[in-house]
């Protein structure tokens, strides 16, 4: 399938990070299938989560993530014509019947399609409570679910901060699938694939090489300096 906005809109962020000297510590992107669908649950801290995230499939196989993304998103001027352009997926919180509908026939169809389950970006940097929509999605198409966690993208562009130093690190660790069995309440599930990001996020931040105590992109609990989980 050509993609001619997608593609070059890589492109342009390869050129974007490689000005900015990222550096990428990426483990487990074997986990995510060289084919067919399956839905990638990603943590959220970052306005640039979306490009991050796209970046572990697509240097396993060239594969691209189809993002679900709030509504108004689409309705701007500029960005709305690019999202479309890419075949993300609108949500509308007050009407997600058609963003569920549209995900699963991506995935039927054969995409990643790529969840952030919290809903909103994470101030503590912690997991927080979590939305079923990403187990409902995987067992309704049959997909595997894939943890996945970010980090780093937060000291770039998140909430009240906006950095652009050269050369941060952005670590990404992607798990194996999580059973979805059938028969299973979702939300049982859903407190599985919490406490399993979790347990990501902190073999992620065990791995990141800039951890200065109270630095306020680590969270409380690590001994950094960001707001507690409320």
């Amino acid at each position: 399938m050509r993609e001619p906005v997608y593609r070059p809109i890589i492109w342009t962020a390869r050129s974007l990070f490689a000005g900015l000297g990222l550096k990428f510590d990426i483990v487990g992107a074997e986990n995510i299938p060289l084919a067919g669908g399956a839905v990638l649950a990603i943590n959220h801290t970052s306005y640039l989560d979306f490009a991050l995230a796209g970046i572990p499939a697509d240097r396993r196989n060239h594969r691209l993530v189809r993002f679900m993304a709030k509504e108004s998103i689409f309705r701007h001027p500029i960005a709305g014509p690019l999202m479309r352009g890419m075949k993300h997926i609108p949500v509308d919180r007050n009407a997600g019947s058609a963003a569920f509908r549209d995900a699963v026939a991506d995935l039927r169809a054969g995409e990643l399609v790529g969840v952030f389950p919290e809903a909103t970006m994470s101030r503590s940097l912690e997991i927080k409570e979590i939305k079923n929509g990403a187990v409902r999605m995987a067992r309704a198409a049959n997909v595997p679910l894939i943890p996945m966690i970010v980090f780093g993208g937060h000291r770039i562009m998140s909430y009240d901060h906006r950095d652009l130093t050269r050369g941060r690190t952005i670590a990404m660790t992607v798990d194996e699938p999580l059973p979805t069995p059938r028969g299973t309440d979702p939300d049982e599930i859903t407190n599985d694939l919490r406490a399993r990001m979790s347990v990501l996020l902190d073999e992620t931040i065990a791995r990141y090489p800039d951890r200065p105590a109270g630095a306020w992109w680590i969270p409380a609990r690590l001994g950094g300096g960001a707001p507690p989980l409320t």
